[in-house]
């Protein structure tokens, strides 16, 4: 006989599943059901490792807990398949006849007093829910890019529906590494100008006469070791983001550092790359908090861009910062130049 819930756990508001020896769902309370945002009988009946959002804590946990009474397992996010996670700390006991009650401690998404520390796995699970939506849209953008291609007859159109297609399959392989992550590519020789020519021919499709773009570039900068397309990516969210708040006037400048420090290293040389814009500036209740996803000064806005961005300078052992006033924003991006760091070495 499948175990299942005593009456006062129906009282309880604490979440509570009682799960099978065979790692199925066989009873959860009204709680949990409210929960996770389905009914409970809903529940009943899906293998516990399917509630995991994108994960196989659960899945390894069943598997070693033969001989196991009690286990505690911090932060799991938990989701009904194609819902939003949940966070909680769970709590399983083990049943009299097998199976386990499990009791789920709701958590926030941000645990402690940094939550850019949960920036990587937050920013994931928010991503990783559009990216589901944005296969077709994709698909469709591919196949129109092809047909105007095809009816192209002169040298602009050709330009732009090759900058379409590009760009769309730049977004398709994002989404195919947010659904199924691998690990990142090998970094290889990056000029950072091309990278910004292409965030340029980006900004001028997008915004046409509509933004004075300007280029201020160090020519002497050597190239550096990078993922160009993750690049673009972060300097384009920097870079529309501007033009989002209104600026007139975008400025992209590239300039030499030397002995700067980056978190806890400091590098003989790193390339300092600016975005300059004279837009209405980051809003002062957002400043704390305007790397965290899903934080946006727009009613409109993902809140991903900024904290995109940010992620992509670390993946390149970089950093992102900003100051902003009214007229006058610029977010800097600090990236080391390998070659020089053996000059370098760790922040005493």
């Amino acid at each position: 006989m499948p175990p299942g819930l005593a009456p006062a756990h129906a009282l309880l508001s604490t979440p509570v599943l009682a799960v099978g020896a065979d790692g199925f769902v066989a009873e959860a309370n009204p709680a949990c059901a409210q929960w996770l945002g389905v009914g409970a009988r809903r529940l009943s009946g899906v293998p516990l490792p399917a509630l995991e959002f994108e994960g196989e804590v659960l899945a390894r946990w069943l598997d070693a807990s033969a001989g196991l009474d009690q286990a505690h397992l911090r932060r799991l996010p938990l989701a009904f398949p194609g819902m939003a996670p949940r966070f909680a700390d769970l709590w399983l006991t083990r049943l009299e006849g097998g199976g386990w009650l499990l009791e789920a401690h709701p958590v926030d998404e941000f645990p402690g007093e940094d939550p850019v520390a949960a920036l990587p796995s937050a920013l994931s699970a928010a991503l990783r829910g559009l990216a589901h939506e944005l296969r077709n849209p994709l698909a469709g953008l591919k196949g129109a890019a092809q047909l105007l291609a095809r009816r192209a007859d002169d040298a602009q159109s050709r330009e732009l529906t090759a900058l379409i297609g590009s760009e769309v399959d730049r977004l398709a392989q994002l989404v195919d590494r947010l659904l199924s992550p691998a690990p990142p590519r090998p970094h290889a020789p990056v000029n950072i100008h091309v990278v910004l020519e292409r965030v340029l021919r980006l900004a001028e499709s997008d915004a046409g006469w509509a933004v004075k773009l300007v280029r201020d570039y160090d020519p002497s900068l050597p190239e550096l070791d990078g993922d160009a397309d993750r690049l673009v990516q972060a300097t384009w969210n920097l870079v529309r983001n501007a033009i989002e708040a209104g600026a007139a006037t975008v400025t992209l400048r590239t300039r030499a550092e030397h002995a700067v420090r980056i978190g806890d290293e400091v590098h003989a040389l790193a390339l300092r790359l600016e975005v300059v814009d004279d837009g209405r500036g980051v809003p002062e209740a957002l400043a704390e908090q305007v790397f965290l996803p899903l934080v946006s000064g727009r009613a409109e806005g993902s809140g991903l861009g900024l904290a995109l961005a940010q992620q992509v300078a670390r993946e390149h052992r970089g950093s992102l910062a900003y100051r902003s006033r009214a007229g006058h924003t610029v977010f800097t991006m600090l990236l080391p130049v390998r070659g020089a760091e053996d000059e370098g070495g760790q922040a005493p």
